[in-house]
């Protein structure tokens, strides 16, 4: 009962930071995952996947409802990252846990840092094919190897590579996360790693109607109020994850 319930409520607080700010929820799934339900590292990322590609698909509906969903740039963005997400995905699951865990943390940290930093504007949504399929290659990469969406990573390159505008590159950054994490849990399929769907089940539920709600919350609150909190959260346990490691 007691797993449960921390599932529910660590989902419930994942899905609304990820659809209020299009990214940078999920990665708090897999330290959630490991620290308070008990999974190993790899158990804990290949759930992060599927946390991630649900919940993404739920945010991205209510994205594109709006019209903050650029369609042909995500999809560019996208399919420049399958190849990179699926062949990190694979190779994850073979990896000691104590990498897994030094490396998830460092990211988790850069991305902290960088969601501090302010935050540029685009202007135009001008498509650079170049620019666009090596930042896509790197985020699929990420979302391969660490079981996250790199949402906190999409975003910032939608708006300084691809010059879209803030609100769009949000919803576009949803498109981008839901393709690598599905092409990532298809390269996780036979390393084997088993889940507890009791405990990852009801965890995807939460953050799914979480979701619904932080798309809402994020009309209420400046963006960037919720941001910096976020990213002060994420960077306590960033740090946390990596006393953990050397500890």
């Amino acid at each position: 009962m007691t797993a449960l319930l921390l599932a529910l409520v660590a989902g419930a607080v994942i899905g609304l930071a990820l659809g209020g700010l299009g990214g940078g929820g999920s990665v708090l799934a897999v330290p959630a995952l490991i620290y308070l339900l008990g999974f190993t590292p790899a158990e804990a990322t290949t759930a992060g996947l599927v946390i991630v590609a649900l919940t993404s698909v739920t945010a991205l509906v209510a994205h594109a409802r709006d019209g903050n969903v650029t369609w042909r740039t995500g999809l560019l963005f996208a399919a420049a990252g399958i190849v990179p997400a699926m062949a990190a995905g694979a190779a994850a699951g073979r990896l000691p846990q104590t990498v897994l865990t030094a490396a998830f943390a460092v990211v988790a940290a850069l991305a902290a840092l960088r969601m501090l930093r302010p935050a540029r504007t685009g202007t135009s949504g001008q498509v650079h094919s170049g620019k666009a399929g090596a930042a896509g290659a790197g985020l699929g990469a990420v979302t391969g190897f660490l079981g996250v969406g790199g949402g906190f990573l999409a975003v910032p390159a939608l708006v300084s590579v691809l010059n879209l505008p803030m609100r769009r590159a949000v919803g576009t950054s949803l498109l981008v996360i839901t393709v690598n994490s599905l092409a990532a849990l298809g390269a996780r399929a036979g390393t084997g790693v088993q889940l507890d769907w009791a405990v990852v089940a009801p965890f995807t539920a939460a953050a799914v109607l979480g979701a619904w709600d932080g798309k809402r919350l994020s009309k209420k609150i400046k963006g960037g109020t919720l941001q910096r909190l976020f990213a002060y959260v994420l960077l306590a346990v960033a740090v946390l994850m990596l006393v953990d490691v050397v500890v």
